[in-house]
C-alpha cells in the first residue's frame, strides 16, 4: 500500500509539471518590442530608399522645366533677332510685311507656353539678387548714352559670374554680390548677362553693316558727280 501511494504521488507530481519553462509576461512583452523595433527599422529602410529615389526624379523634374525656361528664352530671342536682321530690310515691303506678321504669330505660340521655377530663398539671398538685378538695370538703363561702355562694364559683370578666365577686368564688388545669391539665381544672372552681350554683338554688326552700306551709297553718288 505504501509504495503504491508512493508511485501515485509521484505520478500526480509528474502530471502536474510543464513539459516547456513557461514564460512571464515581462519576457513576452520584451520580445515584441524587440519584433517592433526590427519591423519599424525595415520599414523606415524601404522608406528612405523610396524618398531618396524619389529625391532624383524631383530634381530631373526641376532641370526639365529649368531647360524648358531657357528654351523659351532662346526662341524669344531667335525669331526678335529675325525680325530685326538686316537680311529683313533687303526684301520688298510685302515680303517684309508678311514676315513680320508670321513672327509676330510665332513669338504669341511661344509666349503662351508658361513655365515657371521657383528658387527657394533665404533673405540674405534674397536681397542679393534684387541687388545684382538692380546692378544690371542700371548698365542697361544707359545703354543708349554710350553703347561702347555700357559693353565694357556688361563684360566685366559676366567675368564675375564665369570660372573661365576673363578677357578683361571683373567687377569684384558684383562678384561678392553674387556669390550670395542662390545657385539657381546665380545661374539665371549670367544666363542674363549672355544675352545681353550677344544683343550687343548683334546690335554693334547692324549698325557697321548699316554705316557700310551709307559709305558705299555715298562713295557712289560722289563718283556719279564726278
Amino acid at each position: 500500500m505504501v509504495l503504491g501511494n508512493s508511485c501515485s504521488l509521484f505520478q500526480l507530481g509528474q502530471g502536474s509539471a510543464s513539459p516547456h519553462p513557461q514564460v512571464s509576461e515581462k519576457s513576452k512583452g520584451s520580445g515584441t518590442f524587440i519584433s517592433l523595433f526590427i519591423r519599424s527599422s525595415k520599414l523606415f529602410y524601404y522608406l528612405n530608399i523610396l524618398f531618396g529615389s524619389t529625391m532624383y526624379r524631383v530634381e530631373a523634374f526641376r532641370d526639365a522645366a529649368s531647360a524648358m525656361e531657357q528654351e523659351k528664352e532662346i526662341l524669344l530671342e531667335m525669331i526678335h533677332n529675325i525680325q530685326n536682321s538686316q537680311d529683313m530690310r533687303h526684301i520688298s515691303e510685302g515680303e517684309r510685311e508678311e514676315l513680320n506678321l508670321t513672327a509676330n504669330r510665332l513669338m504669341g505660340r511661344t509666349l503662351t507656353v508658361e513655365v515657371s521655377v521657383e528658387t527657394i530663398r533665404n533673405a540674405q539671398q534674397q536681397e542679393s539678387l534684387l541687388h545684382a538685378t538692380k546692378m544690371i538695370d542700371e548698365i542697361v538703363n544707359k545703354l543708349l548714352d554710350d553703347l561702347e561702355d555700357a559693353k565694357m562694364r556688361l563684360m566685366s559683370l559676366y567675368g564675375a559670374c564665369t570660372s573661365d578666365v576673363p578677357a578683361g577686368p571683373i567687377d569684384q564688388k558684383f562678384q561678392s554680390v553674387v556669390i550670395g545669391c542662390a545657385i539657381e539665381d546665380q545661374k539665371k544672372i549670367k544666363r542674363r548677362l549672355e544675352t545681353l552681350l550677344r544683343n550687343l554683338e548683334n546690335s554693334e554688326k547692324s549698325i557697321t553693316l548699316l554705316e557700310h552700306q551709307k559709305s558705299s551709297v555715298r562713295q557712289s553718288c560722289n563718283s556719279k558727280q564726278d
